[in-house]
């Protein structure tokens, strides 16, 4: 069976990747930073795939040129997810910049040396639908304005790396060009296969814990984690998405009614009225954890779905399963109480 790299191992999306990879029986080679991801990754496998011994870790850091060619050789394809993600505004942008940018020059540069068949780019709606003057129903024509005062250090940072790759792929000759798949998933949550529980689903946990005595008036899509790592490796073998920028999305729900679908799941501390925006942002001045979200309260924000429609035959887990179910696996950790 053909190899296949995932980088950013120990992440939130790669973690489902490579178990649904495994289970496919492909084999599987992944990239970490350090020994406590590595470990990490191990034991998500031992504990969710009875495939385990069809993977293998290298270590290579998207800041470092060390590692990316050792993990590139051999493989066909690659599914690039790792890529730094946190929902505070950081005191310097190029903290989420640089590795964004220059890890993926890195990693297709070593594509191109070893001839990788096709490389699934993990990007996001936070490439799309931010730094626009007019709202829209977003679809995969549009990019974000980067330099609009609005968008948000990890926005700029997806958007030029996207940006970087369809650069890099249309640089290249023909002899030397590999196939590339751009999917932008809007807002991910789902099931955890480590302890890690991911940026996402730490911010619906203070949600869970009833942390804020209202609920900021925010506005996004949201997809399933299992549907986004199956639409990967789908994309990955399939050649009706050659080329194209695929938007992951199954529904848009206000906060609010993320927090509803909690309390119909049982968990009663979500509150269900919304935060006056104008304290939103002034609370973000002195709660970090609201800091990437200020710009953006208040504003209805909508995407077309109708790409994924055609290029996936198959229907995308329903948020209320997702958000329920991720409240429960939270409440089994011990986290919520």
């Amino acid at each position: 069976m053909d190899e296949v790299l995932v980088t950013g191992g120990s992440g939130f999306i790669a973690l489902h990747c490579i178990q649904q990879l495994l289970s496919l029986g492909f084999k599987v080679r992944c990239t970490v930073r350090s020994e406590k991801k590595r470990l990490e990754v191990i034991k998500a496998m031992e504990q969710h795939s009875p495939n385990s011994d069809l993977f293998t870790i290298v270590f290579a850091d998207l800041l470092n040129d060390e590692g990316w060619e050792d993990a590139v050789k051999g493989c066909k394809y690659v599914l690039h997810t790792a890529s730094p993600f946190v929902t505070q505004e950081p005191v310097n942008e190029d903290i989420l910049i640089r590795p964004a940018v220059d890890g993926t020059i890195r990693l297709l540069n070593a594509c191109t040396v070893h001839q990788v068949e096709k490389v699934v780019f993990t990007s996001s709606f936070a490439a799309i639908g931010y730094g626009h003057a007019e709202p829209k129903i977003y679809d995969e024509s549009d990019w974000t304005q980067y330099n609009h005062r609005s968008v948000t250090a990890y926005a700029k940072s997806k958007t030029l790396a996207e940006r970087t790759a369809w650069d890099f792929v249309q640089s290249l000759d023909q002899k030397r060009r590999f196939k590339l798949t751009v999917l932008n998933p809007v807002g991910v949550m789902g099931p955890m296969l480590s302890d890690d529980i991911g940026t996402t689903n730490a911010e619906l946990l203070l949600l869970l814990k009833g942390k804020l005595p209202r609920v900021p008036k925010l506005h996004i899509g949201w997809v399933d984690v299992r549907d986004v790592a199956k639409a990967h490796i789908t994309a990955m073998t399939c050649p009706k998405t050659d080329n194209e920028r695929i938007i992951l999305c199954k529904k848009e729900l206000w906060l609010v009614e993320i927090a509803q679908i909690f309390r119909t799941a049982g968990f009663m501390r979500p509150p269900v009225k919304e935060m006056p925006n104008f304290i939103v942002r002034i609370l973000a001045l002195f709660i970090k954890d609201l800091s990437g979200i200020a710009n953006y309260v208040g504003q209805e924000v909508y995407s077309n779905k109708e790409k994924a429609k055609d290029m996936f035959d198959w229907e995308f887990i329903t948020i209320e399963e997702s958000a329920s179910e991720t409240a429960h696996q939270l409440d089994r950790m011990g986290l919520i109480h």
